[in-house]
């Protein structure tokens, strides 16, 4: 892979970074607990915190943006006009923004003025978020960025004082029990909706199907659960954590569905699918090389298509000052 950019539509470039890769960094199994493509999550006292690839950042864009639903958005609304009106508009905190992705779907989709608060670890990605951010709402009205560094997995409600909606997007799994009741309790104390995207759901289906898809899942689905993250259980933690503390909480999914117009990105998930199996179950690793390479086969064929199951979740919680 060479090195190349990405310009968006709104202006931004954003580079990928130098070197040759067989698996875009992100797309493989994560290096250690807490970390992922878009955010390192935790503070591990590293002086220079990572930096991962754009570039599978880019990849998955246009099929997160197709997957979100659109089934939420109407009782977002719904809630974001009934909260107090602020002179300078919405105020939306985008938690591990990563390259903004969700700020680009979101923000054309929401009436009137909004600001943007980005968090990330990483500051390479907190500067393309912002370069690519956009700058207009659905009406015309004007959107704003600004970018904060921060361990988000210690997001308080202070931190979100004055907040319309809180945002993230592939964040979910990769938090433990404690730190989503911790975001359930910021959002709750602070009064505001959360919209919570495209949390793995543990399923995935392949066409056609093979005997070795189950074993392949369920491994990669045990990844996912190291060091006591949540993986495909997060959704519902959140659900229970968020109608403890009140809030209205509704479900909705939210795939991937990928086919011969998505083979890159196919085929970089499926090396990370795969990889992050056998690192789980290393005895896989005989069978998984033969199976790899029949679905990478396949794929370049263009006779591959597979369904990614994710969840979107938006939590209502109750205002704190006691609107509806």
């Amino acid at each position: 892979m060479t090195e190349q950019a990405t310009t968006t539509q709104y202006g931004g470039t954003i580079p990928a970074p130098p070197g040759t890769r067989e698996v875009i960094p992100g797309a493989g199994p994560t290096p250690r607990p807490g970390e992922r493509a878009t955010l390192r999550l935790r503070d591990t006292g590293d002086d220079e915190p990572a930096r991962y690839a754009p570039e599978w950042l880019r990849l998955r864009e246009p099929a997160d943006a197709a997957a979100r639903s659109y089934d939420l958005l109407d009782p977002l609304r719904i809630r974001i006009a009934n909260l107090p009106r602020r002179a300078d508009g919405l105020v939306i905190h985008d938690i591990g923004c990563g390259t903004g992705s969700m700020g680009r779907w979101l923000a054309p989709r929401l009436d009137g003025a909004q600001h943007w608060v980005l968090h990330d670890r990483d500051p390479y990605l907190l500067h393309f978020a912002a370069v690519a951010s956009p700058r207009s709402a659905a009406d015309g009205s004007h959107v704003t960025v600004e970018t904060r560094r921060g361990d988000v997995a210690r997001l308080t409600s202070d931190a979100l004082a004055g907040a319309s909606l809180v945002t993230a997007s592939a964040l979910l799994d990769v938090l433990t029990r404690e730190e989503v009741g911790a975001l359930a309790a910021a959002c709750a104390g602070a009064g505001c909706p959360a919209l919570l995207t495209l949390s793995v759901a543990g399923r995935v289906e392949l066409t056609e199907p093979h005997p070795l898809d189950r074993e392949i899942t369920e491994a990669f689905n045990a990844h996912q659960r190291r060091g006591g993250l949540l993986g495909p259980d997060a959704v519902t933690v959140a659900a229970e954590a968020f109608t403890e503390h009140g809030a209205t909480v509704r479900i909705t999914p939210s795939p991937w569905r990928l086919g011969p117009g998505e083979a890159a990105l196919t085929e970089q998930w499926l090396r990370g699918w795969v990889g992050a199996a056998v690192e789980e179950r290393p005895e896989l690793a005989s069978r998984a090389d033969g199976y790899l390479a029949e679905r990478l086969e396949a794929c370049a064929a263009g006779e591959l298509r597979v369904v990614v199951h994710h969840s979107d979740l938006l939590a209502l919680c109750r205002p704190v000052d006691g609107v509806a």
